[in-house]
């Protein structure tokens, strides 16, 4: 079984990968009705936008115009001008990596570099949290100044503050990296009470994840296993991670407190397996 997981997790890896600097992410467009000033056509069809007003809609992430009806024949390809992102957290995963033209959200890569760099050894990593004003601060870095934001220890000494602005830009995400649609499917197998069985079910949801996510989740793994190669000092092993992260990463599609409460010890699990398995699950 870890061998098959091995051999679909290369092939996934495979096909992610980039040709001339330019990763290969599918996004679908994000359309809106919008009403047109002066003569438009359609980029799709190439025909005339009839109408006074609401003559087509506009994809808001880099601007196509098209027919509503030609909007369900366009093809996954939109490629957002980063003129049109506003910002870094609270943007859609696949929007922020395919503007930058990045294998992960910057965040993300900026963040677990300054922490293993720093950070590996401190008690309680993750589970401290820093300064909410001070994470604040690093979400609006971000927000203003994207890879050039500065989060070094001459600006913030406190790592606890990096880690709860990383733990933030996940929790601000609008489809969390753990997507809606496999949410069930991931608590689904974490009920499965044969860790073999469980274990090739949890890699099965794992491919249907959009490949932006799967990436950031695997990278965020890897990561979160060499904190736990730290344990002896952190004081933080897979499980213990499994308790903050779970919550983070993967939220269920309806708010509901009750199946957020009764989910959670799934959810917990769920990361717990990811991190100890990083190395047959990716």
């Amino acid at each position: 079984m870890a061998l098959q997981c091995r051999i679909s997790s290369l092939v996934r890896r495979a096909a992610l990968t980039h040709n001339d600097n330019h990763f290969n992410y599918e996004k679908t467009h994000n359309f809106k009705v919008h009403t047109f000033r002066g003569p438009h056509w359609c980029e799709y069809c190439a025909n005339f936008m009839w109408g006074l007003i609401a003559q087509g809609v506009r994809c808001s992430d880099c601007g196509l115009n098209v027919h509503k009806q030609c909007s369900k024949h366009v093809p996954n390809d939109c490629q957002p001008d980063l003129k049109r992102i506003k910002k870094v957290y609270c943007c859609d995963l696949t929007t922020l990596v395919k503007a930058h033209n990045t294998q992960r959200p910057m965040v993300v890569d900026i963040c677990i570099r300054e922490i293993e760099a720093r950070g590996l050894k401190s008690e309680g990593l993750y589970r401290v949290s820093g300064f909410t004003e001070h994470i604040e601060d690093v979400k609006m870095a971000f927000d203003r100044d994207g890879e050039k934001a500065d989060i070094s220890a001459n600006i913030y000494p406190d790592i606890n503050i990096i880690t709860g602005a990383l733990k933030l830009y996940f929790r601000d995400l609008p489809i969390p990296i753990i997507t809606y649609d496999t949410y069930s499917k991931f608590i689904e197998a974490a009920k499965i009470s044969n860790a073999d069985e469980r274990l090739e079910a949890v890699h099965e949801v794992l491919m249907l994840l959009p490949p932006a996510h799967y990436e950031t989740l695997r990278y965020l793994m890897i990561h979160l296993k060499k904190v736990t190669m730290n344990e002896k000092d952190n004081l933080m092993n897979a499980e213990n991670l499994g308790i903050v992260f779970g919550p983070t990463l993967m939220r269920p599609p309806e708010d509901s407190t009750l199946t957020t409460l009764h989910d959670m010890r799934y959810q917990k699990l769920i990361v717990q397996i990811l991190i100890e398995n990083e190395d047959v699950l990716f």
